[in-house]
């Protein structure tokens, strides 16, 4: 099959050496990115003969115009495929969609450095050790070291603000850097002793807290002595649950890929310096109807496009191409061993794996028929046309009328569909007015019908019979049909006793609590309310923040965060000296005269 004119003609232009082709709608949509070592010939094998796959004939049904980038080998290909993937996510596309990026543990560059979780980019010169498979893993491990080595977890503000140890340090937790209770010289010997455990290195810990143990007996110091104990039982614990077998390669991962009922689900378990740190199970979207491999390769390409690769990988398929093994191996500037078969305790590893993946998607499965029949319910409820796919819920939030906040949550398939939640700050209106605050946040989110942000199916408000007439006059406005719900308290605001408002009937409506539909709406108001708040106190706090400080002549945005993280908030620039203040970078003495002056309604000297 062939596509008539232009992009017949474009196709003829194309050459066979090494790139990235784009695939655009006649709306300039992104519909697929592909690499090629030949990029005519694969580009053509498109069009020339109509595909037995449904989806790749969809896909070129919808195509309207191909770019090309040029590169010089396949590997380059390879990389540039994997970014716009990972940028764009196309349609047609494999991808591993995963809303939060894997977490590590981090060491701050400091004089003494605080032992925290981490997610994001990484930022030197702090240190990084993972990653680690989810946050339970990270925060698992993060705790053990807290125990272990008595490394503060406190924030910078925090730690320069104390005056007398926290309950971290009456937990046994910390050994309260802070106030002097340890000295640099000890605390960096901890530090020393995190970093080699995190490296594998625990024997080398465990001979020298045996030689500080026996120092101290000798010493007659005997409590000191079963403190040290202590640790060395706490790691050889941790050491026999977590460690998975001698003798073999160090830095580990297994990737169990399955299918089921057409649905690929891949279970990632990661084992670092001979440790089993957890595992992770990823479902790929847009996979239909396509091969094991290519669900593979696109894990491949794009987990270890940014996380770097083991030294080993066991898998229950063969291994990818040697243009993609090789790119994967420059990464890490080494041979990559790929293990397909494996024997002994490795074969015991991906068995686990292989296990954990289809228990997934057994959960996966159940949970997908739970939301469905929860879906279903509330459709019978609502009277409506269909199940609502996608679920949009208001709520306002205030204190006194001061710093509004309107929340708009958004759940699809009857999961949060975080991607899509939005705040909207209400100014312009009496404080107080919550019809006024809902119908400027309704008008702000629908005002352009849909074209940054799909309607939804259902317009859940978090309010009763007020509320809702709002909602239908600001839909009836912008000629929207949308269907509209609005959930009031019960009576002394119970759980359980909510009353529902249904656009279109004049009475109001009930439902047992243990309806599957009702539990649906109490999470999605639940879930507006919490936003509603969390954006509410962050806004009042920066308005107190703002009025107090950047109101003063010379105090700028730059002065007053250096101040408010010099001293840990407000509360703590309060508290704190003229002299204190005239030490913070760009402050000096006759400004810190100033913001003491105006902080504590004293005259100012000089003023």
């Amino acid at each position: 099959m062939t596509k008539p004119g232009t992009l017949a003609d474009y196709r003829a232009t194309l050459p066979n050496q090494p790139g990235v082709y784009r695939y655009f709608d006649d709306q300039g949509k992104l519909l697929y990115v592909g690499k090629a070592r030949h990029l005519k010939r694969r580009v053509d094998s498109y069009f020339q003969r109509e595909s037995e796959n449904p989806r790749i004939r969809l896909l070129v049904s919808l195509i309207a115009t191909i770019e090309v980038t040029l590169v010089t080998s396949e590997t380059e290909a390879l990389l540039l495929e994997s970014n716009l993937i990972k940028t764009h996510r196309p349609r047609f596309n494999i991808v591993f969609r995963d809303d939060k990026t894997y977490p590590y543990l981090q060491l701050s560059s400091h004089e003494f450095p605080r032992l925290s979780w981490y997610r994001g980019k990484l930022h030197p010169p702090h240190r990084y050790y993972g990653p680690y498979p989810n946050v339970w893993a990270a925060r698992s491990a993060l705790q053990f070291l807290q125990k272990l080595f008595l490394l503060r977890t406190c924030d910078e503000s925090t730690f320069k603000n104390r005056t007398r140890p926290c309950l971290e340090y009456q937990i046994k937790r910390c050994s309260a850097p802070c106030v002097g209770l340890i000295g640099a010289g000890e605390y960096a010997l901890s530090i020393r002793q995190t970093e080699d455990f995190l490296k594998g290195k625990e024997q080398r810990i465990l001979d020298d807290l045996r030689t500080r143990m026996n120092q101290e007996a000798s010493a007659l110091n005997f409590e000191n002595a079963a403190l040290l104990r202590d640790r060395i039982a706490l790691i050889q614990q941790v050491l026999t649950q977590q460690t998975v077998s001698t003798g073999v390669a160090r830095d580990v991962d297994i990737l169990a890929l399955v299918c089921q009922e057409q649905e690929f689900v891949l279970n990632l378990t990661m084992i670092r310096q001979g440790r089993h740190i957890g595992d992770r199970n990823l479902f790929p979207d847009h996979a239909e109807s396509a091969s094991a491999a290519q669900v593979l390769e696109a894990f491949l390409t794009q987990h270890y496009g940014e996380y770097p690769p083991p030294a080993q990988i066991i898998s229950n398929h063969p291994a990818p191409s040697p243009e993609l093994l090789q790119w994967m191996s420059e990464g890490i500037g080494r041979r990559i061993s790929w293990v397909q078969a494996p024997r002994g305790m490795r074969r015991v590893w991906l068995e686990g794996a292989l296990t954990n993946a289809q228990q997934a998607w057994a959960q996966h499965q159940a949970q997908r028929l739970h939301e469905e029949q929860r879906l279903q319910t509330l459709q019978r409820v609502l009277e409506l046309d269909s199940p609502p796919t996608r679920m949009e819920c208001f709520d306002i939030s205030h204190t006194q009328g001061e710093a509004t906040v309107a929340s708009c949550v958004v759940f699809q398939h009857g999961r949060p569909h975080k991607q899509s939640y939005r705040q909207y700050h209400i100014d312009g209106i009496t404080p107080g007015d919550d019809y006024g605050a809902m119908r400027v946040a309704l008008e702000r989110r629908y005002r352009d019908r849909g074209e940054s942000l799909p309607l939804p199916d259902l317009l859940l408000i978090d309010g009763g019979k007020g509320q809702l007439a709002v909602a239908a006059e600001v839909l009836r406005a912008l000629d929207l049909r949308i269907a509209v719900l609005g959930i009031a308290k019960g009576p002394a605001r119970k759980v359980g006793a909510e009353t529902l408002w249904i656009q279109g009937h004049a009475t109001e409506r009930h439902l047992a609590p243990e309806n599957p539909g009702f539990h649906l709406i109490q999470a999605i108001r639940d879930e507006a309310h919490r936003f509603a708040v969390s954006g509410h106190r962050q806004r009042r706090q920066k308005r107190q923040e703002h009025s107090l400080l950047q109101d003063i002549p010379g105090i700028g945005d730059k002065r007053r965060r250096l101040l408010l993280q010099q001293f840990g908030g407000l509360k703590g620039v309060e508290r704190a000296s003229e002299a204190d203040m005239a030490e913070v970078s760009g402050i000096g003495e006759a400004l810190a005269r100033k913001i003491y002056a105006t902080l504590h309604g004293v005259k100012d000297r000089n003023g």
